[in-house]
Formats: C-alpha cells, sequence, structure tokens
C-alpha cells in the first residue's frame, strides 16, 4: 500500500479533480517512463472518463510532448482550449480574445487560467514543429491576454527571439 501512496501523490494535479481520474493519472505518470503505450492508454482513458477534467488534457499534451510526438500533443491543446474557453464562456480563439480582451478576466478562474498556459504551450509546440512566425503570432496574441505574464510566456518569447536572430 506504500507504494500506491507514493504513486498517488507523483505529481499534484488540480485538487479538484475527480478521484479516479487522479488516480489514472498519477498510474500514467508512474508508467510513462517505463511503458509509453501502457502510460498513454492510462491517459486516455482518464481523459474518457472525464473529458471536462482540464487536468486530463494537461497530462495528455504533456506526455505527447515528452514522447516528442508533437503533432499529438498538438492535437490535444488545441481540444484543450477549446474546452476551457467553453468552461470559461469565452471564444476559444486567441485571436478574438485579444480583440475584446476588456470583455473578458482571463485571470478569473482555473478554467481561463488553463486557457492561458496552454495557449503558452500551444506556441512551444508550433516553434518546436519549425513554425516559428505561427507561434510568434501566438506569443503577441498571449502577451495581450496575459500582460502579467502569469502563464510564463515570457520564456517562450525568449526562446523565439532566439530562433529568429
Amino acid at each position: 500500500m506504500a507504494s500506491l501512496a507514493f504513486v498517488e501523490e507523483r505529481v499534484m494535479f488540480s485538487p479538484n479533480m475527480p478521484a479516479e481520474v487522479n488516480h489514472l493519472l498519477q498510474a500514467a505518470v508512474a508508467a510513462s517512463s517505463t511503458d509509453q503505450s501502457g502510460a498513454e492508454a492510462l491517459f486516455l482513458q482518464a481523459h474518457a472518463l472525464d473529458s471536462r477534467c482540464l487536468q486530463t488534457y494537461f497530462a495528455l499534451y504533456k506526455f505527447y510532448f515528452f514522447q516528442k510526438r508533437l503533432v499529438d500533443a498538438e492535437r490535444v491543446v488545441i481540444a484543450g482550449l477549446e474546452e476551457s474557453a467553453r468552461q470559461g464562456g469565452f471564444p476559444s480563439d486567441y485571436r478574438r480574445l485579444a480583440r475584446n480582451r476588456q470583455k473578458w478576466n482571463l485571470y478569473a478562474s482555473e478554467s481561463s487560467l488553463f486557457y492561458l498556459y496552454t495557449l503558452k504551450a500551444l506556441a512551444f509546440i508550433k516553434l518546436r514543429l519549425g513554425f516559428t512566425i505561427d507561434a510568434q503570432l501566438i506569443l503577441s496574441h498571449l502577451q495581450q491576454l496575459d500582460p502579467e505574464d502569469l502563464s510564463g510566456a515570457s520564456v517562450i518569447m525568449d526562446l523565439a527571439a532566439g530562433v529568429t536572430e
């Protein structure tokens, strides 16, 4: 039972997520270094169990990113952006959000903060895929949407600036 407690505490996800989803994600994280296909199955099972749980998107896109499956990571990021926007009641298109940024408080909820963080992930994935202009466009909009840089996008902005120099 002690090893199960260790697995459960391996990664701190949102405290508001269902226990069964958390258990599946913890098991997936534990398996990810030794059994990638088993880990992926667990991540997908957690997501299927509760597709409204934003942490399932986060865990899955991080897994794909670290597996260098960037196209899969991008697909999950986009789905996560759409779900967080749906939950937050704001448009999922970051360009539309930036045009009306005074209308939306993207620091107001867990879903909107998830959106900002996941938009940063999309920019990083675009950068890694070699789509530097797309990444810079996303980062430009993210700078408007997150002027306090709560998402930490400035780190990716510095990386993108280094790519273009």
